[in-house]
């Protein structure tokens, strides 16, 4: 008798816990009324992204929201490279955000970060100053690295590239700051971008304010197409890839 009324007491007991610890979960786990930010923001306000995080929370609990999915859907956000969540005392969460930093323009309608990923930027003003990179969806990190190494190597002649296109059958063509286009193609890049120094160095620098485009894409030599004029100067050789 006296084993049968310990055990209804152990059961009873737990009961009690289990009614309590639910009790205290229901007491914690109430609805989010404060959303904060913090980090270094330089190019959107703080209002901005409180006003698009703000509908990720609505609705939730602070026990219950799920920190993985928020921070995820959070990262969704225009401008935010990273996200971290965290819950804060009695019914708010803190967000830690690191700030998308822009190198280039892309594709007109994006922006890249220095790992060459593309990232909306609407309804931001983008900074001044970027090149204006494009090219295949998921060629962001190629376009990117190219550009650094054709602004690298024109460095010490004063040549700045403010335009790279990466086309879909793979041509490059690029722009210089004077807004002389160079027609650089698919093929032999290293040699004809030799061409196009010694060309440049040569003769067709002092002419650039008169020159629409360079077509690099021939065996020997070059093609220039001059403002004013419907047809490139071309060499003898037939143009390639």
């Amino acid at each position: 008798m006296a084993r049968r009324s310990s055990l209804i007491g152990i059961v009873l007991l737990m009961l009690l816990l289990g009614a309590g610890g639910r009790a205290l979960w229901l007491w914690l786990d109430r609805p989010i009324e404060r959303v904060s930010i913090g980090g270094e923001l330089h190019h959107v306000s703080a209002d901005y992204l409180r006003d698009r995080l703000a509908p990720l929370v609505q609705g939730q609990t602070w026990l219950s929201v799920d920190i993985d999915t928020l921070r995820e859907r959070a990262r969704d956000i225009g401008w935010l490279h990273e996200v971290r969540v965290h819950r804060e005392w009695p019914n708010a969460l803190r967000f830690e955000l690191e700030e998308q930093v822009p190198v280039a323009r892309w594709n007109d309608d994006r922006l890249l970060n220095a790992q060459g990923e593309p990232f909306s930027f609407a309804p931001v003003t983008p900074p001044e100053g970027l090149p204006d990179l494009s090219g295949p969806e998921g060629s962001g990190p190629e376009v990117l690295a190219y550009h650094d190494q054709l602004v690298s190597r024109f460095a010490d002649q004063g040549l700045d590239v403010r335009q790279l296109r990466l086309e879909a059958r793979g041509a490059w063509r690029f722009q210089l700051d004077d807004g002389v286009w160079v027609m650089l193609g698919r093929n032999h890049r290293s040699g004809r971008l030799e061409r196009f120094e010694a060309a440049w160095r040569r003769e067709l620098g002092e002419w650039a304010s008169h020159i629409r485009y360079i077509d690099l894409r021939y065996p020997n030599g070059v093609a220039v197409a001059w403002h004013g004029e419907t047809e490139p100067v071309e060499s003898d050789s037939k143009a390639e890839g």
